[in-house]
């Protein structure tokens, strides 16, 4: 009797520890985050392949003063302040939702002057001045060219 008690006792704390690891997980950021965005009819350059993991927790020990915001560093505000009281799992608005014309800015002779509000308006725009600005100063910071700066580096050729 003693050993079918203490068998269903172990049986309820697995069922508890695999619970409990169902909930931690279903919290947290996924590791690898497709850059796909439903705003493009098409997207002309192979996909991001973003690795939050990598960025969060590995690059930020190699540059952390480029990570002091934490979350921060690649979240931010209206304004563009880091929004630093963000843990991870918590909800954060997709790119699109703030700058949301898809694509890049105009260019070309005949293209509008635009200000620098006006081109943050343009989605490829923001990403890339987000990610490329920070692959520079990481670069900067490191002595390195560990963090990529060109097109190809970060989107895949598409076939």
């Amino acid at each position: 009797m003693k050993t079918r008690s203490l068998l269903i006792a172990v049986v309820f704390v697995m069922v508890g520890v695999f619970f409990a690891a169902g909930i931690y997980a279903a919290n947290k950021a996924p590791d690898v985050i497709k850059m796909k965005n439903p705003a493009y009819a098409e997207h002309t350059k192979g996909i991001v392949e973003f690795s939050h993991t990598k960025h969060a927790v590995d690059y930020a020990k190699k540059a952390p003063d480029l990570y002091k915001d934490k979350c921060g560093a690649c979240h931010h505000d209206d304004k563009g302040k880091p929004l630093v009281n963000l843990k991870d799992g918590d909800e954060v608005q997709s790119c699109i939702a703030c700058h949301k014309i898809p694509g890049e800015k105009p260019k070309g002779k005949d293209a509008p002057k635009l200000s620098k509000q006006e081109e943050l308006a343009y989605h490829a725009e923001a990403v890339h001045e987000n990610c490329q600005g920070c692959h520079k100063a990481h670069n900067k910071a490191t002595n390195t060219k560990d963090a990529p700066t060109t097109c190809v580096k970060c989107h895949p050729k598409t076939e």
